[in-house]
């Protein structure tokens, strides 16, 4: 899908707004930072008339500094759902934009004010998946519990923002919002995700890889809707074939059973865990990399399969959930799991340089389709429409 930046509104119609931006804890969702800081720097470009003010909750996992002591669940709940919606709720705004889903409890207590609130929803996945919380909270069930409760604001919200067609269609699956009220604006990516110079690229492979192995790449969690396991099957395809292949996996730790996976099969020569990177980082890895790999159950847009792009990182994406929408006919979309198929891809891109230049140059025109830039025009269209009907 391509989103065509809207015309901008005159001047003679358009009044100076205040715009209250609310945010997730700093430097815990990293994707929710690129999220807000890349919007915020394109609405402060296309609306310098305008205020935009940011409230995010207290760092409840780093403040010792009171009574409440580093890490405790009490503290968490207690900042989160009752401190935290209490100064958005004192915030004096326009419109009130909450980036993300996980926050969307604080619409109930916007609610009272009767200002337009807007909500980003990223993805429904734990509806798909609740087993994600298992190994993320003390208490699952109660995580569960919150995160429904939290997610159900969209259903007041004046107006939901998908991320996706996919994500999109979820809200009306599984929460039940009616899709007039919901705008689908798809992410972008950062300028600073771009092809390196070769000398670059070399001499930061050089210390990560053996001339002459095949460099796959997987970025972002382990959780089980990451299909793992499946890249590990490849890893082992692929080494059984003969073939040089090395993993760098990037961003959260394997789990236990995929760790077990590794030992069992005796991949650990083929695959390096390189924990979360720099962002200037980020960038060499996706350029070095041959290709990434990111067979995913679910997800609601895949922002690292455009940022892979964006460097002219070839990518190997499933057929599923928003994937393909984000590839289009510039990626290779494959069955989730299957290994066979996918370890073809590989070797496809490896032993054919004309077929992999052309998935290149086709992955650096799709990332043309979206733009930061785009979506925040798209954005300041939807404040302007809420304020002039909440006026």
């Amino acid at each position: 899908m391509i989103l065509k930046e809207p015309e901008a509104t005159t001047i003679n119609a358009r009044r100076s707004l205040r715009i209250a931006i609310v945010r997730r804890e700093p430097n815990v969702a990293l994707s929710m930072d690129v999220y807000a800081d890349n919007l915020l720097v394109e609405l402060r470009a296309i609306r310098p008339d305008w205020e935009f003010i940011e409230i995010a909750p207290q760092p409840w996992s780093k403040n010792t500094q009171d009574l409440w002591h580093t890490g405790n669940p009490l503290r968490k709940y207690y900042e989160r759902f009752w401190h935290h919606p209490r100064q958005v709720q004192k915030q004096q705004a326009d419109i009130f934009h909450i980036i993300d889903h996980t926050n969307g409890h604080v619409a109930y207590w916007l609610k009272k004010q009767g200002k337009p609130v807007v909500i980003t929803c990223h993805d429904l996945v734990q509806y798909v998946y609740p087993e994600i919380l298992r190994d993320q909270a003390k208490i699952p069930a109660l995580s569960l519990a919150m995160w429904q409760y939290s997610v159900k604001g969209l259903k007041i919200a004046q107006r939901a923002i998908a991320v996706s067609q996919h994500t999109a269609r979820d809200l009306t699956r599984w929460l039940g919002v009616f899709p007039q009220s919901v705008e689908v604006v798809p992410n972008g990516v950062s300028q600073e995700f771009r092809p390196l110079p070769v000398s670059a690229v070399d001499k930061w492979r050089s210390q990560y890889a053996q001339e002459g192995e095949i460099c796959l790449l997987n970025v972002g969690s382990s959780h089980q809707r990451k299909n793992l396991e499946t890249v590990l099957q490849v890893v082992a395809s692929l080494a059984e074939q003969g073939r040089r292949v090395r993993l760098w996996k990037l961003g959260g730790d394997f789990t236990a059973a995929q760790q077990q996976f590794i030992s069992d099969r005796h991949l650990s020569p083929y695959i390096d865990y390189l924990g979360k990177p720099s962002s200037e980082e980020l960038v060499l890895f996706y350029n070095a990399a041959d290709v990434l790999v990111a067979p995913s159950l679910y997800e609601g847009f895949g922002l690292t399969v455009l940022e892979a792009m964006a460097c002219g990182t070839p990518t190997i994406v499933s057929n599923v959930s928003a994937l393909p929408e984000v590839v289009g006919e510039a990626g290779i979309q494959v069955e989730p799991m299957d290994v066979t198929v996918i370890a073809q891809a590989i070797c496809q891109l490896q032993d054919n340089p004309v077929y992999r230049h052309n998935v290149r140059e086709a992955g650096l025109a799709q990332v043309q389709q979206f733009s930061w830039r785009v979506a925040a025009q798209k954005l300041a269209q939807i404040y302007e429409e809420l304020a002039l009907t909440d006026s």
